[in-house]
């Protein structure tokens, strides 16, 4: 099973597929690297694409600690990951959980990011419901603990942002429902305290933003609510940003609709890769809605 160990000496599960310029995928709070299988399978044939279980998420460790869990490990520990595998630098992809790590990476380790895609990143990000994220990440991670993932996947699985995945294709949210309950309790709970519930809101990283020039593609589906408006608020901070909004999709966006999601993320690499992704024009000025002089 092949393995890297982290500076902290976590040992972390990956898998590998294909060659080509790197492409590093991290998944969300509700998934797994298993999660990744239809990015994995598509873009193996011209990338060397790659996907780990997040510290937490058997096989890889499970620590025990809550202060082992943070936003700032969540990064480190992708840049392990490269550094195991002697990549100097990679297209990092992520889901949510994933997705803020791909926002953090670009803001902690830039000089190892081609590009940056954030997809269905933003709960708890709106300053306005941010108390009541952190209270029910809180109450998540207490069910994940006392409960259990077997008994708490079934009404996890069933969130405002799932059930459109539920809807269209029952067969695949199955799988991830299944997937879900297969979650380490422990793991699960403490991702949850350390990571979920402790993470900034992009509003309060505005300036770092404003100054990260990596290009950035922004996904997000326009039935997964508390993503939306920190997936604008990202595309016009962002200074190399692009946003692309699903329709009638919610969270579980490359697994709810993988085709679009590999349209789109391989449209992307590909302008990124051909110097094509630029900085938003300075005459495309955000106030101004016609020219008149």
């Amino acid at each position: 099973m092949p393995r890297i160990t982290t500076p902290d000496g976590i040992s972390l599960h990956y898998e590998e597929a294909g060659t080509g310029t790197p492409i590093l995928f991290i998944h969300e709070f509700g998934g797994n690297h298993e999660s990744w299988e239809p990015q994995m399978r598509h873009f193996a044939r011209r990338h060397r694409c790659i996907t780990y279980a997040a510290r937490g998420y058997p096989p890889s460790d499970v620590p025990s600690d809550v202060e082992q869990y943070s936003q700032a490990i969540a990064v480190a520990d992708a840049v392990a990951v490269l550094d195991g595998l002697g990549i100097a630098k990679a297209h990092i992809v992520g889901l949510s959980m994933g997705g803020f790590a791909t926002v953090h990476f670009g803001l902690r380790a830039p000089e190892r990011a081609l590009s940056l895609t954030v997809a269905g990143a933003g709960y708890g990000c709106e300053k306005e419901h941010e108390e009541y994220f952190r209270g029910v990440s809180l109450e998540v991670a207490r069910r994940f603990a006392t409960d259990g993932a077997r008994a708490f996947a079934p009404i996890y699985a069933e969130g405002a942002s799932r059930v459109q995945f539920q809807n269209k294709d029952p067969r695949g949210w199955r799988e991830f429902a299944d997937r879900l309950a297969t979650h380490s309790d422990v793991g699960a709970s403490l991702t949850m305290r350390g990571v979920q519930a402790r993470r900034p809101s992009f509003w309060d990283l505005e300036e770092e933003l404003r100054a990260m020039p990596i290009p950035t593609l922004v996904i997000v589906g326009d039935e997964d609510d508390h993503c939306l408006q920190p997936g604008i608020f990202l595309k016009k901070t962002l200074p190399a940003c692009g946003l692309s909004v699903f329709p009638k999709t919610g969270h579980t966006l490359n697994l709810e609709e993988p085709a679009w999601f590999n349209m789109h993320l391989a449209e992307f690499i590909a302008q990124v890769e051909a110097g094509r992704w630029d900085k938003r024009d300075p005459r495309a000025l955000p106030g101004q809605i016609m020219r008149t002089d």
